[in-house]
């Protein structure tokens, strides 16, 4: 299992998380996905944008840098659109959409990744 923090709020952002660090799981993401439970997310390594092309509902998205550290964020991303790359942007985190609201986490949050695997 895959967990992520935000350390700089002393939140659980991802208690049931998968990481996608293979090109067709990158390329898969969270394609005809239909919901997302709180505490679920995808970790999409080596990317700064994406899509919702094939998703059935909004997603949060954080854009972190190597240090771990939110330098981007866009909530409730509708589907069938396109980000723009962030360019100081190393992994993105696809979340439910309203997960950035609830756990207040912001551009220069220091995050966590811990992996059971």
């Amino acid at each position: 299992m895959l967990y992520v923090d935000n350390l700089s709020r002393n939140t659980r952002l991802i208690d049931q998380g998968r990481i996608a660090n293979s090109f067709w799981a990158r390329l898969r993401g969270l394609t005809f996905v239909r919901h997302l439970e709180a505490g679920e997310g995808l970790v999409i390594t080596r990317t700064n944008s994406i899509h919702t092309h094939f998703m059935f509902m909004p997603i949060d998205i954080l854009y972190v840098d190597k240090q771990d550290k939110i330098v981007d964020i866009t909530p409730s991303m509708k589907p069938w659109r396109m980000a723009l790359p962030r360019w100081k942007a190393h992994y993105v985190i696809e979340l439910p959409s309203g997960a950035i609201a609830e756990t207040d986490s912001s551009i220069g949050d220091q995050l966590q990744i811990v992996s059971d695997f």
